[in-house]
């Protein structure tokens, strides 16, 4: 075994870990067996061919799209027998009785696999709204201003109604009664100011592969991304397309660094780039131009056109969830406001 076919097997243990800890057991186990197949030199190892021999070619975060391909084929119903162990199609997880119909889909479904794996993964995690409200809500209460969302790596821009969704705290709900989308003890710790005067005037999303969930196809690629041992989150998604079909948002094809070449200030209002869990996908150069380009439009900003950036990211210094980080111009302060696992739910707000 080469040693980048050593890389690609330890990459998927630790995404099996990291799923684990998610709390998806299901993944976790079928990752594993994944990683001991590829290992062993079976059938992944013919499916990923070139792809776990060599570091460069192998695509950021392959594990999530291999596993999202076999989901998909089941959401499809092209493989029934596998069906019978994903909960999220009514079946029960069993990886002994599972296993040989995985390796049946490696080998009948290949190219279907293969072509998963040149996709990007495109979750939309309805739960990572839950550290956008907190962001958006304190910036409404300090600044008492109409609030332009824009998103990059929005993906189909779900979380741009975040305020059409309700949210669970120790001291009770936030968001519409009747909201599809309900999401209990989404916030912990200390609560957001929740009297704010908040109004939202514009929806702007940018992604390099958006979605529109007006589209059947786009919506099941999103489905094939949920977790299939995790049906809140797969309900979650379905009720928040169905939010998305009713309240207009402007969703375009574009770079996170072009869409703000192009952006500016409105007097009277108060602007939010937000982003989660995108991060890890720009290089370094558009990481820096991002920055930049935020930091420039910043300079522009006043007490009556304000820009604020909510960011939920991965950070070294967090083992224990990533930081949720607003910064707000004019005064240029970053700080970190609380805490969420990688899929948002719960928030811990500190601040």
């Amino acid at each position: 075994m080469s040693g980048s076919t050593a890389q690609a097997v330890e990459e998927l243990r630790v995404q099996a870990r990291s799923c684990e800890k998610l709390g998806s057991p299901m993944y976790a186990e079928l990752i594993r067996a994944l990683a001991d197949d590829l290992e062993g030199g079976g059938p992944t190892r013919d499916l990923l061919g070139g792809l776990a021999e060599d570091d460069a070619d192998r695509p950021t975060l392959f594990v999530l799209r291999l596993v999202g391909g076999l989901h998909r084929l089941v959401l499809d119903g092209k493989t029934p027998a596998l069906a019978a162990s994903y909960p999220s199609v009514g079946g029960a997880w069993d990886r002994e009785a599972a296993w040989p119909h995985v390796l049946e889909a490696l080998a009948v479904h290949r190219d279907a696999l293969r072509a998963a794996l040149a996709q990007a993964p495109q979750t939309n995690e309805i739960g990572r709204s839950a550290a956008l409200a907190g962001g958006v809500l304190r910036v409404a209460d300090r600044f008492a201003l109409p609030v332009r969302l824009v998103e990059i790596g929005a993906s189909a821009g779900l979380n741009l109604r975040f305020d059409h969704f309700r949210f669970g705290s120790p001291s009770g709900w936030w968001g519409p009664a009747d909201s599809g989308v309900s999401l209990p003890g989404a916030w912990e710790g200390l609560s957001p100011p929740v009297d704010a005067p908040l109004e939202v005037v514009e929806r702007l999303g940018y992604d390099l592969a958006p979605l529109d969930v007006t589209r059947d196809e786009d919506r099941r690629l999103l489905e094939a991304y949920c977790w299939p041992d995790q049906p809140e989150r797969l309900a979650r998604l379905r009720a928040a397309s169905a939010i998305a079909r009713e309240v207009p948002a402007r969703l375009e094809r574009r770079s996170a660094g072009d869409a703000l070449d192009d952006l500016t200030l409105v007097d009277g209002t108060a602007t939010v780039v937000w982003h989660s869990v995108m991060w890890p996908y720009l290089d370094d150069d558009e990481q820096r131009r991002v920055l930049e380009r935020l930091d420039a439009l910043g300079a522009t900003a006043g007490v009556d056109r304000v820009l604020a950036h909510v960011r939920l990211e991965p950070a070294d210094a967090y083992d224990g969830g990533y930081p949720v980080t607003l910064t707000t111009w004019p005064f240029g302060e970053a700080t970190v406001i609380g805490t969420a696992p990688a899929h948002g739910l719960p928030v811990t707000w500190t601040a």
